[in-house]
């Protein structure tokens, strides 16, 4: 990690975390009976729940959104939750407020064009391994796992490693 890619980290506080392509792997799927089923990585799981002893904040802005969100939100603690977003610029604009923090101690984490309005909203950004060329142009980390893989755990680890945090928690295990 480079002395300037730390400098950045070090205040971020909150994630700003999109949904499909990041989360999940993007895959959807219908079953018969008409319900959307998605899959979510234990690892990002644990990351986030890591996240949270860590006394951090996560905000999920998602343009699509059901019960399987949800139902992970709500089993993560992560709030606020935005779905069904038609403008993800109002949305990060709602989220940074309900967390109540500065957009520089803000970090995003996307895969896709729509993730744009968030990136430019906050002070770090990290794209999954999969994101479009674009995403990956404009963030200042790409992480080496894809979406729905791992990629969340990985940016927490990159955050609490630039605080100084990071092996103190792996030692609380």
């Amino acid at each position: 990690m480079t002395p300037a890619l730390a400098d950045r980290l070090r205040p971020i506080e909150a994630l700003i975390l999109d949904v499909d392509g990041v989360l999940t792997d993007g895959t959807i799927i219908y079953s018969d009976a008409g319900q959307e089923l998605q899959s979510f990585h234990v690892r990002d799981g644990s990351g986030l729940a890591l996240w949270r002893r860590a006394g951090r904040k996560t905000a999920v802005i998602s343009g699509r959104g059901g019960p399987a969100l949800e139902r992970r939100a709500t089993e993560l603690g992560l709030a606020p939750v935005f779905m069904r977003v038609k403008d993800k610029g109002q949305a990060v604009a709602d989220a940074i407020a309900q967390l109540g923090l500065e957009p520089r101690s803000i970090a995003a984490v996307g895969d896709d064009l729509p993730d744009f309005p968030v990136f430019r909203a906050v002070g770090a950004r990290f794209a999954v391994a999969d994101a479009c060329p674009e995403i990956r142009s404009a963030a200042d980390v790409v992480l080496q796992a894809r979406g729905g893989r791992g990629a969340v755990r990985e940016a927490i680890e990159y955050v609490l490693k630039a605080q100084g945090t990071w092996q103190r928690w792996v030692d609380s295990y």
